[in-house]
Order: C-alpha cells, then sequence, then structure tokens
C-alpha cells in the first residue's frame, strides 16, 4: 500500500512497508491558462508594432466577423502582405486587437501552410511531394532545383531570390509532375526544363 501527499510542490508517494523509500514528482499547475503562443517570443512581442496601414485593415476586417477568431486569418495575411512573413511579435498584436489569446492566434498561423512564420525568398516554390507526383518522377524534378538553386526544402537562396517548400498537394495530380512558383501552376515538369523556368522569375 501506498500513501501519497503534496509537500513543497512535489507529490510524494512512499511505501506503508517501507517509509525510506520515497518517490518525488513535480508538481505542474495544469489550472494556469496558457495563451500564449509556443515559442520564446517575449523581445518579439515588446518590439513589435503594428503601421497605421496594417491596425486600420485588421480593425476593419474584425467587424465583418461575429466571432472574432474567424478574423484570425485574414488579420494574419493582411501582415504577410505588408511584410512578406508573420513575425512572433505580429501574432500578439492580432490577438490584442481581436481580443483572442495568441494561442488562437498562432494555432491559425501553423495550420495554413501558406502563411509563412519566417522569412521567405521573393519567389515561394512549392513543390508537390505527393505519391502521385513521386510517382510521376517529382524526385527528379526536385533534384534539378536543389542543383541549380543549391538550397535543400525550407531553405532560402542567399540573394532572397527563391524560397523552397513541399506541400502535400496542388490539387493537379493528373498533370504531374507539378509545382507551384507563387501563383503560377507548372505541370509535366522535367529536369531539362527546371533551369529556364526559374530564369523567369527575378
Amino acid at each position: 500500500m501506498s500513501i501519497v501527499k503534496i509537500q513543497n510542490g512535489e507529490i510524494i508517494m512512499s511505501s506503508t512497508t517501507n517509509n525510506a523509500h520515497e518517490v518525488h514528482i513535480p508538481v505542474v499547475d495544469l489550472t494556469t491558462e496558457k495563451s500564449g503562443c509556443q515559442c520564446t517570443c517575449s523581445g518579439e512581442k515588446s518590439n513589435f508594432t503594428l503601421t497605421q496601414e496594417e491596425r486600420v485593415a485588421i480593425e476593419a476586417e474584425k467587424h465583418h466577423y461575429e466571432d472574432p477568431r474567424a478574423a484570425s486569418i485574414e488579420a494574419l495575411k493582411i501582415i504577410q502582405k505588408h511584410r512578406g512573413w508573420v513575425p512572433d511579435g505580429a501574432i500578439y498584436a492580432i490577438s490584442d486587437i481581436l481580443g483572442i489569446s495568441s494561442g488562437d492566434v498562432e494555432g491559425v498561423a501553423t495550420f495554413y501552410s501558406q502563411i509563412y512564420r519566417q522569412p521567405v525568398g521573393r519567389n515561394i516554390i512549392r513543390y508537390c511531394d505527393s505519391v502521385v507526383c513521386f510517382i510521376t518522377g517529382f524526385h527528379d524534378i526536385l533534384s534539378a532545383i536543389e542543383s541549380h538553386l543549391d538550397i535543400k526544402p525550407g531553405q532560402t537562396t542567399p540573394d532572397n531570390r527563391f524560397t523552397l517548400l513541399p506541400t502535400c498537394c496542388l490539387g493537379n495530380c493528373d498533370k504531374g509532375p507539378t509545382m507551384m512558383i507563387n501563383n503560377d501552376t507548372h505541370s509535366h515538369l522535367t529536369p531539362e526544363s527546371i533551369p529556364s523556368l526559374l530564369e523567369r522569375y527575378l
């Protein structure tokens, strides 16, 4: 039989037959609301300031919805349109305007793959890594992109010209292998077509 008690912020479990043998488990306070995003961004929070244009645009979106959480994605898109990505401090700024937790905003930001939480290049390459595109030969296309740009998936070229990102599907399965550069879809790709295609994007 065991005795369980809480003392000095720990759960202490001991045996009734041998009190010398005790197990100490730190107590974690689960009642405290963790409303912040899952990142160490206190410095970002204090240093980040919305522009007047960003603030007005987000306020306008807020009034379009009964539930302010529904405006989160539009607010994130406003920030990204002006800055190219969504820094940590913007998560807190949006939560303040919408009156919701920063955790709610962060959840939306991380759910949508086209919201960028790190700086990206001027041109975003999204390559389809689905089974269909893999079968149709996208591995060779990816190798050609990596070779021409000297970057790996998730990386940006030193001149900030391209960022290479995977995506689960581009909805163009009958025309694979497929990729997108910004809003342009390119289908039936071959390794030989990659250099000239990339050179069209400055």
